[in-house]
C-alpha cells in the first residue's frame, strides 16, 4: 500500500501543495493521540468559554484549533488561515502558496461519549497580493485546490482531493503514516438510507417537511420504497458514511433563526465536504444551486446543505422547486 506522500507525488500534486497536506495529516496524528488518551490526559469536558459562533468550546476544541495553527503557521506553505474558532483570518508566512480554512474538531459534543469527530479542511491558492484579506478567503468553493478530513473513529482515516476524485488512506499505526486504502471512491446515484436530525422537524420550511414525510412513508407513500434514517451528529461521521457506502446527508434552513440561513459553514463545512461528494460522483446543494458555485460573503457563512446520492439530492430538490 502507497503511503500518502508517494501518492501524491504520483498524481502529479505540485510539490508545496503536497507539503502542505502532509502538514494537516502530521498535525492531525497529533489530534488523533490527544483523543486517544481521552479522560486520562484532562482534555475531556468544556473549556468554559464560547467560540465566535456562539457555540460552548470544549477543551480539545480550543486545543485542536491551537496544534492545527501551530502546524500550518510554521510550515511556511500558508499565506493565511481561517479557523471555525477564530473570529478572523491569521496572517501566515508572506510567501505561501496557499490560503486553509478549516474546522480543528467537527461533531466535538461528541467527545465525551467517546464517538466520532473529525477535522475538515479546505484549500484555495493564495492571491498575489501584497496583503491578504478576508476578501481574499471568498471564493466559491469551485476554487478549492484540494479539500478533506481526517475521521477520528476505531481506525483514523484521512479522505482528500485534489481535484483528481477521492482517496481514502488509513493510519498504519505501526509506522505512523497514511496509507492508502481506497483509491477511488464512488457514490452510488441511488439510495434508501438518509440522515437529518429529526428532533429539528417542526421548523422546516414545507418542502423539507414534505419530502422527509414521503421517505418516512416508506413503500406506503409516494416514493414506494422503505428509507432507512441514520444520524451521528457530526457532519464528518455523517459524510464518511456516504462515501463508504451512498446516502443523502441534510442540514436544511429552519426557522428558529431565519435570519441565517443555515447551521453549517460554508467555508469549513459545506465547501470541503461539498468538493469529495462531487469529486466521487454525488451531488451538493443548498436549497437553491450547487454549494460549490455560493459566492461567500463572509468567512463565517451558515447555508443549507443536501448532498449525497445525485438521484436522491435531486429528488429532494424538486420538492423545493414546486
Amino acid at each position: 500500500m502507497q503511503r500518502l506522500s508517494s501518492q501524491l507525488q504520483q498524481s502529479s500534486t505540485p510539490p508545496e501543495l503536497a507539503s502542505l497536506i502532509d502538514v494537516i495529516a502530521v498535525a492531525c496524528k497529533d489530534i488523533a493521540f490527544r483523543l486517544q488518551q481521552g479522560a486520562m490526559s484532562g482534555i475531556l469536558g468544556s473549556a468554559g468559554e464560547e467560540n465566535v459562533q456562539g457555540e460552548t468550546q470544549k477543551k480539545l476544541d480550543v486545543i485542536s484549533n491551537d496544534l492545527l495553527k501551530d502546524y500550518l503557521l510554521s510550515s511556511g506553505t500558508v499565506r493565511a488561515l481561517a479557523s471555525e474558532e477564530e473570529e478572523s483570518i491569521v496572517a501566515g508566512n508572506d510567501k505561501g502558496g496557499y490560503l486553509v480554512a478549516f474546522d480543528p474538531l467537527d461533531g466535538s459534543s461528541n467527545i465525551d461519549i467517546n464517538s466520532m469527530v473529525g477535522t475538515i479542511f479546505s484549500i484555495f491558492d493564495a492571491p498575489a497580493t501584497d496583503v491578504v484579506s478576508e476578501q481574499d478567503f471568498l471564493q466559491p468553493g469551485r476554487n478549492q485546490a484540494a479539500a478533506g478530513y481526517v475521521l477520528y473513529g476505531p481506525s483514523v482515516m484521512l479522505v482528500l482531493s485534489t481535484g483528481k476524485g477521492v482517496q481514502m488512506y488509513t493510519l498504519d499505526q505501526r509506522i505512523g503514516e497514511f496509507v492508502l486504502t481506497v483509491e477511488k471512491v464512488a457514490i452510488a446515484r441511488d439510495t434508501k438510507e438518509f440522515a437529518i436530525n429529526m428532533s429539528n422537524q417542526r421548523f422546516w420550511a414545507e418542502p423539507m417537511q414534505s419530502y422527509i414525510a414521503d421517505l418516512l412513508a416508506g413503500s406506503d407513500g409516494p416514493r414506494q420504497k422503505n428509507f432507512n434514517m441514520r444520524w451521528v451528529a457530526a457532519m464528518v461521521a455523517d459524510v464518511h458514511r456516504i462515501l463508504c457506502r451512498g446516502g443523502l446527508f441534510t442540514y436544511p434552513w429552519d426557522n428558529r433563526e431565519p435570519d441565517k440561513a443555515g447551521k453549517l459553514r460554508l467555508m469549513y463545512e459545506a465547501n470541503p465536504m461539498g468538493m469529495l461528494v462531487e469529486q466521487a460522483g454525488g451531488s451538493a446543494y443548498t436549497d437553491t444551486g450547487p454549494i460549490l458555485d455560493v459566492q461567500p460573503e463572509q468567512i463565517h457563512q451558515r447555508v443549507p446543505v443536501i448532498l449525497g446520492a445525485a438521484n436522491e439530492v435531486a429528488a429532494c430538490l424538486g420538492y423545493h422547486a414546486k
